[in-house]
């Protein structure tokens, strides 16, 4: 297959071919993750997806839309080197996590200003957006909403609607167990998958 998208289908390739190397029994004693001798069911922000083994494809269980490739690919990486970590009931940002000072400034533009003007433009609809999703309600900020990502990683979005003196503004937090169980690049697609994923319900 000739490859047009670079900057995605590169890196898909790239894992889904480790992912016909991964022993599936590892991925289940590492992750916990439902393995039926074929497939994996892995839950993404509320939604299952099945995802076939050694061969890859990608199903969603409810019979919607299908996650676009870097989510897929986020999804592999999560298979081959994600991690079954407890949380401790702290909640950190990018920046406090290893790597967070380094990648700031794309994470920024990628995530906060994204988050930011996305959502902190139209809190009405983010709110009914979040409240559909079934995530639940947190105090902080404008509005603030609580998420499970996946296998136990838990992840909040905190918008403040902007005024005439003020642009919008916004903060993504992680549970404490994203800093050893997901490397920095994972854990910026984490934010933007979690603001496509909103975006997609309002």
């Amino acid at each position: 297959m000739q490859v047009e998208n670079h900057k995605e289908e590169v890196p898909f390739s790239h894992y889904e071919g480790l992912f016909r190397q991964l022993d599936p029994a590892d991925a289940r004693q590492r992750l916990g993750v439902k393995w039926d001798g074929n497939k994996f069911y892995v839950n993404l922000l509320g939604r299952e997806f099945s995802i076939s083994h050694p061969t890859y494809a990608i199903a969603a269980s409810d019979g919607g839309s299908l996650p676009p490739l870097p989510t897929q690919t986020f999804l592999l990486r999560y298979l081959i080197q994600g991690k079954n970590l407890p949380w401790m009931g702290e909640w950190k940002t990018f920046r406090e996590m290893p790597w967070g000072e380094t990648y700031i400034k794309p994470y920024t533009g990628r995530v906060l200003t994204r988050a930011a003007f996305t959502f902190g433009t139209r809190v009405d609809a983010f709110r009914a957006a979040c409240e559909k999703m079934g995530a639940l309600p947190v105090s902080h900020g404008d509005a603030g909403f609580r998420f499970e990502l996946i296998g136990g990683y838990q992840m909040q979005i905190l918008v403040w609607e902007g005024d005439d003196e003020f642009p919008p503004n916004a903060q993504v937090l992680y549970s404490d167990n994203f800093a050893d169980g997901f490397a920095a690049e994972d854990r910026v697609v984490a934010g933007d998958i979690l603001i496509s994923t909103v975006k997609s319900y309002m």
